[in-house]
């Protein structure tokens, strides 16, 4: 079930913040779920009405199918996973590469 939550004091971030996320019993927090919701904000998963599909495959036919078939095909849940930690995360340039062109630039 689709659960909604208003955070209203919180000592690390801002309050009253508002976010939706599923929790199924004896489960908790459904994981594919939120790939499936954040996938699909992100143009990484593709839904047209009740259909959802991932790289032009069709993966299933409303959210609770998607959640079944991704627990099932770990793949490509890691898939979907690691191209939304690559678009919200992208890579810091290593220490070396910094160092090195700081020296250069010093030199020059």
């Amino acid at each position: 079930s689709e659960t909604r939550v208003k955070v209203v004091k919180n000592k690390v971030a801002p309050p009253f913040k508002k976010t939706e996320f599923d929790i199924l019993y004896g489960e908790g927090i459904s994981f594919e779920g939120e790939l499936i919701e954040v996938g699909v904000s992100m143009g990484i998963v593709d839904k047209a009405g009740a259909w959802y599909s991932y790289e032009g495959q069709r993966i299933g036919q409303g959210k609770d199918n998607v959640r079944k078939y991704l627990k099932e095909n770990m793949a490509m849940a890691s898939d979907i996973e690691s191209k939304i930690r690559a678009k919200l995360l992208p890579e810091a340039p290593p220490e070396n590469l910094e160092k090195e062109s700081a020296a250069e630039l010093a030199e020059a």
